[in-house]
């Protein structure tokens, strides 16, 4: 199972994110750098443990804001070996193969940017597309057919438990289960709760093919052996 650091960027630095409520975010606070930097933070990850992937929330190009390309170029140049999974806001299908073949970064397209079905078809009909199932407190966002039919899904499916995140509440193993079951051979991936140890190995038991972590590997709660005996 593959771990997945996250960086949630919002004008010019990282964020603190915690439920969804992204007007209440503010630049992170960790032990593992000074300041919220995007490229100390990225830096400050990559040193904690040999991560292969990193997940970029550009939280202000999916709010329809100038979004931080220029910054993930930076990230990409300064770390070759490094995936990038760039989730934008981008929905329609040109944009998200313009970013599958230029880059910066793998696009993941969220159901919560899709305006209706058919756009939502054509952008995972792209090569090289992540999808991104998401879920508030209310329940799935963006059209319910996209939620429902798996055949319409690519070959990488991140379940977003927004309500989850950065709250120290644990995953959200029944919903991950109810996708994971209807799947396939697609990788499923989880983000939001994560706490501890004991959430990785279940979470592996349960099928999940990777998981995007935030809060535990600033807050300490995952040691550093921890992880690299994952990353092994």
């Amino acid at each position: 199972m593959e771990l997945i650091p996250v960086l949630d960027l919002m004008g010019g630095a990282v964020v603190h994110a915690r439920r969804g409520a992204r007007d209440a975010y503010r630049p992170i606070e960790t032990p593992l750098c000074a300041g919220s930097a995007p490229h100390d933070v990225a830096d400050a990850l990559l040193r904690l443990a040999p991560f292969r992937t990193l997940y970029v929330a550009d939280l202000d190009a999916i709010a329809g804001r100038d979004g931080h390309d220029e910054v993930l170029g930076e990230l990409a140049s300064r770390h070759p070996g490094l995936a990038l999974w760039v989730d934008a806001g981008e929905a329609e299908a040109d944009r998200v193969a313009r970013r599958a073949v230029h880059g910066p970064g793998r696009p993941v397209v969220g159901s919560e940017t899709m305006a209706d079905l058919e756009q939502g078809r054509a952008a995972l009909a792209v090569a090289g597309a992540v999808f991104s199932l998401d879920f508030g407190p209310e329940g799935p966002r963006g059209p319910t057919v996209l939620h429902a039919d798996s055949h319409l899904w690519p070959e990488a499916v991140i379940v977003m438990t927004l309500a989850r995140v950065g709250a120290g509440e644990g995953p959200d193993y029944a919903r991950l289960g109810a996708v994971i079951a209807r799947a396939g051979a697609r990788r499923v991936y989880a983000a939001g709760g994560v706490r501890h140890a004991e959430d990785l190995a279940r979470l592996a038991d349960l099928g999940c093919a990777g998981v995007l972590l935030a809060s535990a590997l600033h807050d300490g709660r995952l040691a550093r052996r921890e992880i690299e005996a994952w990353l092994r």
